[in-house]
This record gives structure tokens, sequence and C-alpha cells, in this order.
């Protein structure tokens, strides 16, 4: 699939890392006649994408990646989108359109807005992603039929975004657009608050006094061992995401809150109706997600035997 003309023809991509690293690839497998370049404050990491090809330039500066870019795609972690946008505001060309990879979107947009008030700022979400880090993890097709959110702000030229959309779905993401309120809302509960409890009851798990680490880790049953896979993802990022995306969180933590605490009732009072009903209602939500095509209806969720 070719870049169309009206396309982003020169990209700069800012962190290397799982995103960075995949949306590189994916432009060079997808995106064959586009330019790229690509920067890490990380010199390890530079090195290794250097080795691995996640762009076809990498840079010894974030200036010096941006500086005859279209669009500029920032892949660091949601904390640090402020100080990026900083060190790259005296080189970017005043026609580019900054973008970004990061999970909650009106924290984003307020810091890359004023770091760069002469851009055009479109943030943007692609909701796939791994346990794993760094320039390895990276592969082409991460974004094949996975959802990407772009965010524009209120008076947004709607040809830019127009162009933003077709660059994700070059890649090969579905595309939504959406307030960046509603996103940091929607992904909260989606997103935010499952990655929440499974840090903590993993780390519950691990403390316990009355059964070993060996045993937790040794008997892990599928539940378990899936919190396990969400809990090893990327710890600065997601401390990054729960303090940019705080109102949010709060909001949906305290409904979680209290429904889990309508649950424990219903087991104390041996309330099996309500169990019941709330089971099957869950059951349903898991069919219309396979039904999507946003995971696997195989037995095991399509594991094999050794995973």
């Amino acid at each position: 699939m070719n870049p169309g003309p009206a396309s982003f023809n020169r990209i700069a991509i800012v962190g290397l890392g799982l995103i960075g690293g995949s949306i590189g690839l994916a432009i060079r497998q997808f995106m064959p006649e586009a330019r790229t370049t690509g920067y890490d404050a990380d010199p390890a990491v530079r090195a290794r994408a250097a080795e691995l090809q996640l762009a076809g330039r990498i840079c010894d500066s974030a200036a010096e990646a941006v500086s005859e870019a279209d669009l500029v795609i920032l892949c660091v972690p949601v904390g640090a989108m402020g100080v990026a946008a900083q060190e790259i505001a005296a080189a970017l060309p005043g026609n580019a359109v900054v973008s970004d990879v990061g999970s909650s979107k009106q924290s984003i947009y307020e810091a890359l807005s004023a770091a760069l008030p002469g851009n055009c700022v479109i943030p943007a979400h692609p909701v796939a992603g791994t346990e794993h880090s760094g320039p390895d993890a990276g592969f082409a097709t991460l974004f094949q039929q996975r959802w990407c959110i772009v965010t524009p702000p209120a008076g947004a030229d709607p040809v830019q975004v127009s162009r933003l959309v077709a660059f994700w779905e070059t890649l090969g993401a579905m595309v939504d657009t959406m307030d960046p309120k509603h996103h940091d809302l929607v992904l909260a509960v989606t997103s935010h608050i499952p990655h929440l409890i499974a840090y903590t009851i993993v780390g519950t798990a691990s403390e316990l006094e009355d059964v070993t680490r060996s045993e937790v880790i040794k008997y892990s049953a599928g539940g378990f061992r899936d919190f396990t896979r969400i809990a090893a993802s990327d710890p600065t990022m997601w401390r990054d995401v729960f303090l940019a995306n705080r109102d949010a969180v709060l909001v949906m933590l305290q409904r979680f809150l209290d429904d889990l605490s309508s649950m424990q009732e219903a087991i104390v009072e041996g309330d099996g109706d309500t169990l019941f009903d709330r089971f099957t209602h869950t059951r349903a939500i898991r069919r219309s997600i396979v039904a999507l095509g946003q995971d696997d209806a195989r037995p095991n969720f399509g594991r094999q035997d050794n995973e």
C-alpha cells in the first residue's frame, strides 16, 4: 500500500521503543516511499534502532530528527511529552503536524500546544501493544486491525486531521475520532483501571504470608496468568498514564469500587442471583469483543500449550 498524494512523506519518530519502533517498521512495509528519521534519548536504543533499521536515518538529537519532517510522532512516556516538545520546538518546520501515541489525551494536548503554539497538534492513541518494551519489541503489523483513536482539538484543520487518519489507516489501523476528554474517560475504564487492578492483584499475591511466591507462580490459573501479562507492562509509562489521566481514572475507580462492594455484599449474603446476573452480562461483553475481532475466541485465547 503506497501513500497517496495527501499523505505525509517525511516522518520523524521521537522515541524508539515498542510503539515508535513498530511505527517505523510499519512505514517501511506499508509506506515504502516515505522517508523516516528517528531519535531516542538513550544512546544504546539509538544504536540498536540503527541495527534494526527502525527508521531510514537515526539522528543524534530530536531537533535533527524533526528538522525536515511534515509529520512528527512523539512516542515518549506521557510525562515526558512536554519536555520532548520543547526539545524540538526551535527546529520544527512551521507546516509540520505534531502527533503522539500516548493513552491520555487532554493533558498531552495541553502540554504539546503550550510548547508548540505555532504548529498543528493532533493527538492520537493507537490502542495496540504488548507487555514487552524496547526497540527489539517492535513489529510492522502491530497496528493491523487494531483501533487508533485520533483526538483533534476544537478548531483543528480538517485536512490535516484527514491526513493523520489516512496515515494510521495505511499502517493497518481502524480509526475513530473522539473528543480528548471523552477519550480519557473511555480509556480509563477499558485500559487504565484494568492495568491498575492487574498491578494490584499480582502485587497482593506476591506478598501473601499464607501462600508462598513459588506457589503463586507454579499454580497460576489462566485468569491470574493474564493479570501477570498486563502487570508486566512498562512501569514508567503506566506511572505517567495514571498521573496524567488522574481525574478520569478516579471517577472510574470509584465506580469500580462501588460495583466491587456490591459483589462482596452478594457473596456475604449468598445472593447467587446477583452473581449469576452479573456474570451473564459480562460474558455477553466478552462475546462482543470477540465478534469485533479484537480478541481470539479459540480455547485458551489461542495460546499454544507452551505459552
